[in-house]
């Protein structure tokens, strides 16, 4: 019987069909199967407010008004998210009917009625008191009857995050014919300000 390959091709021709085999079955890759991570990302919101000075005085004026010894500065900075409609600064006091006090036994009051603030802005889409205003509205902040809205800012997707800088100018009104009466003395109070995201 005739064999169509000698000992030696025969070898030759059975290792390059095992080497063919080896290539083409690592050609296929092993595939593990997959796993997934969820990502959250979160941007926390944020509402700052500063102020240049901490301290301003006046040289009253008997039946006449006194201008603060300078603007307060107010500095306010937020980062907030797509639901707050507006960003309200609000300076108020404790007390309607003393603003400021000589605190004495029988205390002299100076009530928030004779104490004006005036605001002008950075902002031209901001709402702010028309000329001198008295701290005697019921602002979103404080007490009721003692306070001033300064500023309303509307948000919208240009000013999400924002820095707004206020220039507070103060006055003691005492024309008032009570108040033209008040003894010579310090009167001293506390106009606390603040801002709020609505």
């Amino acid at each position: 019987m005739k064999t169509l390959f000698s000992n030696g091709h025969l070898i030759l021709a059975a290792g390059l069909i095992v080497s063919a085999l080896s290539v083409s079955s690592s050609a296929f890759a092993v595939d593990s199967g997959s796993s997934s991570v969820a990502l959250t990302a979160t941007m926390p919101e944020s509402l700052t407010l500063s102020t240049n000075i901490n301290t301003v005085t006046f040289n009253l004026l008997q039946g006449g008004t006194a201008t603060a010894s300078s603007p307060v500065v107010i500095t306010t900075t937020w980062l907030l998210q797509s639901t707050r409609a507006n960003v309200e600064i609000d300076g108020y006091f404790t007390s309607a009917t003393a603003a400021l006090t000589d605190g004495l036994t029988k205390p002299n009051n100076i009530p928030t009625s004779a104490v004006l603030g005036s605001v002008t802005t950075s902002s031209s889409t901001a709402t702010i008191p028309s000329g001198y205003t008295s701290f005697t509205s019921s602002a979103a902040l404080g007490s009721a009857g003692a306070g001033l809205a300064l500023v309303t800012v509307p948000l919208t997707s240009a000013n999400r995050a924002n820095t707004e800088t206020t220039n507070l100018n103060l006055q003691v009104n005492l024309t008032d014919t009570a108040l033209a009466q008040i003894p010579a003395g310090t009167y001293t109070g506390t106009l606390t300000l603040q801002a709020q995201a609505l």
